[in-house]
Order: C-alpha cells, then structure tokens, then sequence
C-alpha cells in the first residue's frame, strides 16, 4: 500500500533532485556573471513575501528587520493553486497506472464551462450561482478524463495518446466558443464577457488573484488522501495501478476502475480552472491554461505521486514561479531562472520515472501476480 507519507528513499531522491537543479541553475548564472548569492536571495523573497526592510503600506506586516509583503505570497499562492490540483490529478492517475498527461485539456474544459455559467444567468443569487459554476466546470474536466478512461477501458487506446488529442480538442472548442456564441460583445478581443458577481470567489488579499479557491485546493489533499487510503474505490484504484491482471482475477472491475479513475483525475484538473477563471481571472481567455496541466507531471512526479506529498511539491513549484517574477522586476536576471530550474527537476525526475517504468515492466513479465515496486519508489 502506498504510504500517506512519502518515503525516505523517495524523499531524498526528490531532494537530490531539487539540490542538482539548484546547482546547476547557480551555475549557469555565475557563468553569465550574475550575482549568485543575490540571485537566490532576491528569487527566496519573491517566493516567500519575506523582503529585507521596513513595512510600507497596509498590505506589508512588520516582521522585525524583515517584512511580510503580502501581495508578493499572494502572487506565490496564486500560482500554487492550479499546480496542486493538476499535480493530484496526474498523482491519481498514476496510482492506477494510468499516466494522464491531458490535464492540460481537462483544465480548459473545466475552465471555459465555468465561464460559461459564470456568464449565463446573472441575476441568479450568490449561494447558487457560485456551487452551480463550480460543479459544472468540475463536472466538465471529469467527462473530458473520463472520454479518455473510456477509450482506455473498452478500446485499448493508450491514455497518453488520447489524452494530448483531446488537449487539442479542448483547446480548439474553447477557442471556437470565445469567438462565436461565448464572446464578449463588448470587447473585439476573442474571450468572453466577465464572470457575474454573483459567480466570483471572494478575494483574500486586495488587489491580488488570490482567491478562496486556495481552500478548496487545500481541501483535495486530505480528501484525495482518505479515498485512495481508505475507500473501496481507492483500494481498486491502487490494486488497478499494481497489476491489472491480478486485479481482474480477484474480481475488481478493472475498466470501470479505470474510467473513474479517469473521470476523478480530470475533476482535479477541472476544477482547477474552474478556479482560475472565478477566482483570478474573472473570465476565459486564449492561454489561460498556461502550462499548468503539464507542470502538474513535473509536481506528481517529484512528489512521487503521493498526495501529501504533492502539496509540498506543487508549493516548491508555486514558490518558483512566484519567486522568477520578482527576480526580473528586482534585477536584470531574467524570470526564465524559474523555468530554467524546473526544466532541470524534471529531466532529473523523468530519468527516475522511466527507470521505475522499466523495472515495473520487468517485474510484471516474471510474474503477473506479484505486486510491483511501490510507487513512493519515485
């Protein structure tokens, strides 16, 4: 049984990750002659919102000779929302052995029935307004997972093929929709008109895209955590995920666990823009997505897939992003620093997954009743 925890091993293999990233980063930038120890200084308090000097300003808390910039941990936040919650849907994937990399479409779904909703009906009052877009555009990015555990279940075809089609095919629809029947009539740009109020998240630090969504996000670690432990379905999930086969002999039904693996794994990855647009950004709009369904690989995979685990991972990537954009405004070091890291941990952690995945198929040819290599391993 996969542990709540991370293990040892898989935690210090995540670290040495993080640690050659970081060294190799200070590299590149002592060679192209920047400050290093400023550049980790600077990239530490953007992530953070803990910056050297007095307090200025209601949203600057005095700490000391320090102080807490609250807009800058806003902004880190901000960015760890989506990472989370795109993290746990790749995570569930993977405890089933399913490697759902469609997060990225499932979020466009997610996000774009959100606005959606968000737009029709605005006299509709908040405490039904609100429940009613966030149901349907999780609801959204479950069916657009669950299109591919069917294809998966009944049809063979390999879910990481399916899964980076109908990213384009929700990128697409989407696109189509923000310039037809969903565009803003009131604006030539190709997105759609804002979110009613009655719609919108509260905002937990003014003047930021920090939302209540960071709640919900929260609330999906332990929820996840009790299904996958705790539940029958997080039982067939995992007993799926270690052998099919065997799986099948003992009478779990395999392509329904598969579908609904699916199906959850989209929900997580829906409602993260489901969020983004009632929480953030107030409406939908061409790459809004970003690349948070694919950095959701990066953070399941240095997690090693666990969902306590991803919560620290999806922070760590949060706090880059959030750290990259105060660097560049800070000093001349461009926010491609961030990125630059990231690139780095997951080529290190891709090297481990592929290593994992063969040994996973080794052991799975000497013997289809033996379970295979915990998936902390990562």
């Amino acid at each position: 049984m996969v542990p709540t925890v991370i293990s040892r091993p898989g935690l210090l293999r995540s670290l040495i990750s993080v640690a050659a990233a970081l060294l190799l980063a200070a590299l590149l930038l002592g060679l192209s002659g920047y400050n290093v120890a400023m550049a980790f200084g600077t990239l530490w308090s953007g992530a953070t919102g803990i910056i050297a000097g007095p307090a200025h300003g209601s949203q600057q808390v005095p700490l000391g000779s320090f102080h807490l910039d609250l807009f800058q941990l806003a902004q880190t936040l901000t960015q760890f929302i989506p990472l989370l919650l795109c993290g746990l849907a790749v995570a569930v994937g993977l405890q089933a052995g399913l490697f759902n990399i469609g997060g990225q479409g499932q979020f466009i779904a997610g996000a774009v029935t959100a606005a959606a909703v968000g737009v029709a009906w605005p006299t509709l009052p908040s405490f039904f307004h609100l429940p009613l877009a966030l149901l349907t555009g999780t609801l959204a990015g479950a069916v657009w997972g669950g299109l591919a555990g069917l294809l998966k279940a009944w049809r063979q075809v390999n879910e990481v093929v399916s899964t980076i089609m109908l990213n384009y095919v929700a990128d697409n629809i989407a696109n189509y929709l923000i310039t037809h029947s969903l565009k803003d009539p009131h604006n030539q740009a190709p997105q759609t008109a804002a979110v009613s109020p009655s719609a919108t998240l509260p905002i937990l630090v003014r003047h930021t895209n920090l939302s209540t969504g960071l709640f919900l996000a929260l609330l999906a670690v332990p929820v996840l955590g009790l299904l996958v432990q705790r539940t029958a379905l997080g039982f067939r999930i995992r007993a799926v995920g270690r052998n099919a086969k065997a799986a099948r002999v003992a009478g779990v039904p395999v392509k329904h666990t598969i579908v609904i693996t699916m199906a959850l794994s989209g929900a997580l990855a829906g409602l993260a823009g489901t969020i983004q647009v009632l929480g953030a950004q107030h409406r939908y709009f061409p790459n809004l997505a970003g690349t948070y369904g694919f950095d959701g690989i990066a953070v399941a995979l240095l997690a090693g897939i666990d969902s306590t685990s991803v919560f620290y991972s999806a922070l760590f990537f949060g706090a880059l992003a959030g750290g990259a954009g105060y660097l560049q405004d800070q000093t001349n070091i461009p926010d491609s620093l961030g990125r630059i890291i990231q690139a780095i941990i997951i080529l290190f952690v891709g090297m481990r997954f592929l290593l994992y995945q063969r040994k996973r198929k080794q052991t799975l040819t000497h013997s289809e009743t033996m379970p295979v290599q915990d998936s902390t391993a990562l």
